[in-house]
């Protein structure tokens, strides 16, 4: 029996121009198919089957245990691993949206009824429906710890859910409760980057979870094929040794299979040969007239499938000379951003005439670039991405998987940004494996502001002279005066002194929260600049906005009107429309952003602020990130004392832990 299409199923029309939030939907779609057809290609994946290295062996172990053949002390004894420090608690984020996962309204309700008999608030009827499917209520209630799977919901609130459900029965060594909360952790260790966890690090926490048996927590997990389990080895074993330094991780199935996807999908570019599309001798004439790193990228992009770039805002010329000398000898190319703001800059670098630009959702979607061929692979000959380090594991898997053999991928990007929001850290992985020619521009970002944001990148904060009050530091005592200090810059300081208008001026501040977070900086701006009731859910028409469509994806915009169909937005030109429903997790006001919101937008003048609680959120790439998103003017609202020189000094990026590495070594011993 089919179903009819759903808006997010249907394929567009010829010409059809979808939103920002339906191409996010149908690329989520598209990867959610793409991973139920790699399951297939590679068999089910039960409980860590099909894994790399000896994983297999360590599966075999788990199920001795289970079966009683082996005492569980020796699966899992391993090397004492050197100190680490557990995952980092992350800052919330809401979970993708699921195209056509509506649930029917029985299933909802009967969830209702099964959460008001647990005490738990009816308002997660509908989200848990979504989230468990068919028969989620009967779920709910013979397992009560799924509700765990409901994002926003901690332990403590699933515990108490239990109890009263369950009574005396629910206990903190359920093995139902072990397995909910593993699964938890890893959600959450996504949430903060990491596709994958070592196991005394889950172990670690788990226990803080109040789980008594935290090993048995994790074989169950393993058994019930609700994560997998890996045994890399660290290094290369050397000749005659049969024994090799291993490390345990866990991780769930979804971004374990994107990782070798994304493996997989990079080694057939490197191993692939590119297409040939203009003699040799054009090429080297090309790369010649470039000069400078410019033409070293030419050259590199002509004889391999998979480049590598860096460097910063100025640095992107080189790309761009890049696609038109390709576009030029006739060959498909397209350049991939990660925001409208962006794809409207690129282009503009690129000229009338020159290849398109699309952003990554829409490319991925089908929304927009260069469409499909029948085998489902993007007709394209080479795709440039900038911002490379935005590209968080699945977009990445999902980017490869859709080239052709032949094609060439380039990744630019700044090393020093912030990574991506979503798990992973693939940009910087693909630096550190070395498995593809790597070109590092040679063109500086200019003026004082570049002279600023370089040296820090390079870990140092500098004192640069700005004669054009291009940099200008502003002390204050406490957050009240930071609140006044920066709307006072925002409202008349920068206009006055240097003709940018308010429109045109962005507040990046580190957090939401606290005295000095965008909530109370959006709320200053906006009594200033466009005072209103809020009565459209708390927007008026004129408010300025950011419309998340999907984690990690911001479009800034602005309120235009609000009526039956939703909040009518005005983002980069297109109109989008956000229902009712969806306003209060999807959108709010921007005056005031934080640096990851800001990645991928630059604005004509910034005003960064510290507050004094800002000090645990400062790290190297998050001033890096903040200070270079001023085009032409930054204000510090400096309130951290020393902390910033030794944040930018002492404070890398937050360790992430991947396996990209690990899955690369084959690639990289075979290239040498």
């Amino acid at each position: 029996m089919t179903t009819p299409e759903t808006p997010e199923d249907a394929e567009p029309a010829e010409g059809e121009q979808l939103s920002e939030a339906e191409a996010e939907l149908r690329a989520q779609r598209i990867e959610r198919e793409r991973i139920e057809r790699r399951k297939a290609e590679k068999g089910r994946i039960e409980a860590g089957a099909k894994l790399s290295g000896r994983a297999a062996d360590l599966l075999a172990a788990v199920r001795a245990v289970e079966s009683g053949e082996k005492p569980p002390a020796t699966v899992f004894e391993e090397p004492a691993p050197a100190p680490r420090r557990p995952a980092p608690e992350p800052a919330r984020r809401m979970p993708a949206p699921t195209a056509g996962a509506e649930a029917a309204p029985q299933v909802v309700e009967a969830v209702r009824g099964v959460l008001a008999e647990g005490g738990a608030p009816e308002g997660l009827a509908v989200q848990a429906a979504e989230v468990l499917g068919e028969g989620a209520g009967e779920l709910l209630r013979a397992d009560p710890w799924q509700l765990l799977r409901v994002f926003g919901v901690r332990p403590e609130q699933a515990d108490a859910f239990a109890r009263a459900l369950l009574g005396g029965d629910a206990s903190p060594g359920d093995e139902r409760r072990g397995r909910a909360v593993t699964v938890w952790l890893l959600e959450q260790a996504a949430l903060a980057g990491h596709t994958a966890l070592e196991m005394p690090a889950l172990v670690s926490a788990l226990q803080r979870q109040g789980v008594p048996d935290a090993d048995g927590a994790v074989r169950g997990a393993v058994s019930e094929g609700d994560v997998l389990v890996f045994q890399d080895a660290l290094e290369a074993p050397s000749e005659g040794e049969e024994e090799v330094p291993v490390r345990v991780l866990v991780g769930l199935e979804r971004y374990a299979l994107a990782e070798e996807s994304l493996a997989d999908g990079l080694a057939r570019l490197v191993d692939s040969v590119p297409k040939r599309d203009g003699s040799a001798e054009e090429w080297e004439s090309a790369a010649a007239e470039a000069e400078g790193s410019a033409g070293e990228l030419i050259r590199a992009v002509a004889g391999h499938g998979l480049v590598l770039h860096t460097g910063g805002e100025a640095a992107r010329a080189e790309p761009a000379a890049l696609l038109r000398t390709a576009h030029g000898m006739g060959l498909r190319a397209w350049a991939a951003v990660h925001s409208p703001l962006g794809r409207a800059r690129f282009a503009a670098l690129l000229g009338e005439d020159g290849p398109g630009v699309a952003t990554v959702p829409g490319l991925l979607a089908g929304a927009e670039g260069p469409g499909r061929d029948a085998d489902g692979t993007l007709e394209v000959d080479l795709l440039v991405v900038l911002d490379a380090p935005q590209l968080d594991v699945e977009a990445a898997a999902l980017l490869a998987e859709s080239l052709p053999d032949g094609a060439r991928l380039v990744l630019s990007g700044d090393p020093g940004m912030l990574w991506s929001v979503g798990p992973g850290r693939v940009f910087a992985d693909l630096l550190a494996a070395r498995v593809c020619p790597q070109i590092a521009s040679r063109r500086p970002d200019p003026g004082p502001l570049g002279e600023l944001v370089s040296g820090v990148g390079a870990g140092e904060l500098l004192q640069v002279e700005a004669p054009g009050k291009e940099v200008v530091i502003v002390p204050v005592r406490d957050a009240g005066e930071a609140v006044h200090r920066t709307v006072q810059l925002v409202v008349d300081s920068v206009p006055r002194a240097l003709g940018v208008p308010a429109e045109e001026t962005q507040v990046i501040t580190p957090g939401h929260g606290g005295a000095v977070g965008t909530r109370v900086l959006n709320a200053a701006l906006k009594e200033r600049l466009n005072p209103g009731p809020g009565r459209f859910g708390g927007f008026d028409p004129g408010d300025r906005v950011a419309y998340s469509p999907a984690p990690g994806r911001m479009l800034p915009g602005r309120v235009v009107k609000a009526d039956a169909a939703g909040l009518h937005l005005d983002c980069a030109g297109e109109e989008i429309v956000v229902p009712k429903e969806r306003v209060e997790r999807s959108v709010r006001h921007a005056w005031a952003l934080t640096a990851h919101q800001a990645v991928g937008c630059r604005w004509p003048a910034v005003v960064v602020v510290l507050p004094g609680d800002a000090v645990p959120a400062l790290s190297r790439p998050w001033v890096y990130t903040a200070f270079s998103r001023a085009d032409r003017h930054l204000s510090v609202v400096h309130g951290v004392e020393q902390a910033l020189p030794r944040a930018v000094a002492e404070v890398p990026a937050k360790p992430r832990t991947t396996r990209l590495p690990h899955l690369l070594a084959p690639q990289v011993a075979a290239t040498g």
